[in-house]
């Protein structure tokens, strides 16, 4: 009101400074004058409104009408062509005043227009950026709080039951009237107060509501963001859809590459426990060093097929995170021997070179002879078989160094960033060399779980895996 009030004295002001300018400065005729007032009224009424306009427009027409028309000095008009010049310029000043301020209104109108736009489109992208580290209707709700500058913002999330908060300031107590606005489709408004509920609908069905408070927006804007907080709920819905799929496609995908595995690893000692029984019940009456040396080895292979099934169920829960580390002291050398024993190497050779006098390091034997026999594994399936594959072991610092590198085509720079990840294998690679893509990710498992590094040097015609485990271990990672 006070602002209302200082802009109607400056229009007066500025009425009184034409018609000292018209009058006694630079003296012009009646046209001039009355040209000079209703410049002013449009400046006016395109700066502050039709209402100083107006008052501009009755000061001007009653100055004009005292020194401009004659006689000068009063307020009668003589000539009646003069009283046609006066209503029309009162006339003329207050409708250009009305459509000035009309223009002006529009011209605004169109400026917020354009910024509700904009601010709708912003939110549209601040939605697509949404990563999945919080959840998202957290994140969902916080960028609505910024985008429209509330004060605070609330979303109910009807499927879940969830409510997410957001802004600078809170406020409760609305969780009955959220949850009925996203059943029955009902609106509340507290203009006081400036706070709103609406509905959130996907189509014709509510799926959740909204409650804001601060900056009042227009209703139109109200349901753009109401859609677009709609579509963003459907878009997290839809993600966390993909990605039970995709662990259900991995799943199978990983219970199809056990049930691989066992079928070739088992099959070795499976037909020496055969032959060695098949044996026995063909030729029951042989002597007892004969029947002797088959239950000996139907015995041995009988631990081999044991300790494959052990292998393959601590495989599988090493790739489902389920597994605990049982530390006790472990001969490095003595392990890696165990393992290269345990393969079934096909003549291939493979060097051993071991520092003297190494310490024994805390770790899981189990799981330690697991991740170097997977190395190894791969070391000998990926290089030549005229070629030998070399393990060293040496003290480095702290740890112990367990190097074992073959002598294949090695891997390409671009590839060996993503060797470590489940499933993941060289385009080459899996036309030519069967396999899961899970050993080197289970390496790395159980690496880390020791608190140790697993990585990998490659060059044309060499490959080095080193694991690295600290002798002293200062907690453990299950």
């Amino acid at each position: 009101m006070g602002q209302r009030i200082w802009r109607s004295l400056l229009s007066l002001a500025g009425v009184a400074a034409v018609t000292i300018t018209g009058y006694r400065v630079v003296p012009v005729n009646a046209t001039t004058a009355g040209f000079a007032y209703l410049l002013l009224v449009l400046v006016l009424a395109s700066t502050w409104g039709f209402v100083e306009a107006a008052i501009a427009s009755v000061a001007a027409t009653l100055t004009f009408n005292f020194y401009f028309l004659p006689p000068v000095g009063t307020f009668t008009i003589r000539d009646p062509q003069n009283v046609v010049a006066f209503f029309s310029f009162l006339t003329t000043s207050l409708i250009a005043g009305r459509l000035s301020a009309a223009a002006e209104r529009t011209a605004l109108q169109a400026i917020e227009r354009q910024s509700d736009v904009e601010r709708l489109y912003t939110f549209s992208r601040a939605i697509l950026l949404i990563d999945d580290s919080t959840p998202f209707g957290k994140q969902l709700i916080q960028k609505v709080a910024e985008v429209f500058k509330l004060n605070a913002a609330v979303l109910y999330e009807r499927h879940t039951g969830s409510f997410y908060r957001a802004g600078p300031s809170d406020f409760d107590g609305l969780d009955d009237q959220l949850r009925d606005a996203a059943l029955h489709n009902a609106t509340y408004s507290d203009p006081e107060k400036r706070r709103l509920i609406t509905t959130v609908r996907l189509g014709s069905e509510p799926i959740g509501s909204v409650a804001l408070q601060g900056t009042l927006m227009p209703d139109s804007v109200l349901q753009g963001m109401a859609n677009l907080v709609a579509i963003g709920l459907e878009r997290a819905k839809a993600q966390d859809l993909a990605q039970q799929m995709e662990a259900a496609r991995r799943s199978a995908q990983l219970r199809t590459a056990l049930l691989d595995a066992m079928a070739h690893e088992f099959k070795t000692p499976l037909t020496s426990i055969k032959a060695a029984t098949t044996a026995l019940l063909d030729n029951p009456a042989q002597d007892a060093a004969s029947r002797t040396e088959l239950l000996r080895i139907a015995d041995e292979e009988a631990d081999h097929l044991g300790g494959l099934i052990d292998d393959s169920l601590e495989m599988a829960q090493l790739d489902a995170g389920q597994f605990e580390i049982h530390r006790q002291p472990v001969d490095v050398c003595a392990a890696i021997h165990e393992v290269i024993h345990s393969l079934p190497t096909e003549g291939r050779r493979i060097d051993v070179f071991c520092d003297e006098g190494l310490p024994g390091i805390a770790a899981d034997a189990r799981l330690l002879r697991l991740a170097m026999k997977q190395v190894l594994d791969n070391a000998l399936k990926y290089s030549p078989p005229a070629s030998a594959v070399t393990v060293a072991v040496r003290r480095s610092g702290d740890s112990v160094a367990i190097g074992i590198t073959d002598r294949g085509k090695g891997i390409p720079p671009h590839e060996q960033s993503r060797i470590f990840e489940r499933f993941y294998r060289s385009p080459s690679a899996k036309r030519l060399i069967p396999g899961s893509g899970l050993g080197l990710s289970i390496v790395h498992s159980i690496v880390h779980a020791h608190n140790g590094e697993l990585s990998v040097a490659s060059g044309q015609g060499e490959t080095t895996f080193q694991i690295l485990l600290p002798i002293e271990q200062k907690g453990d990672r299950n």
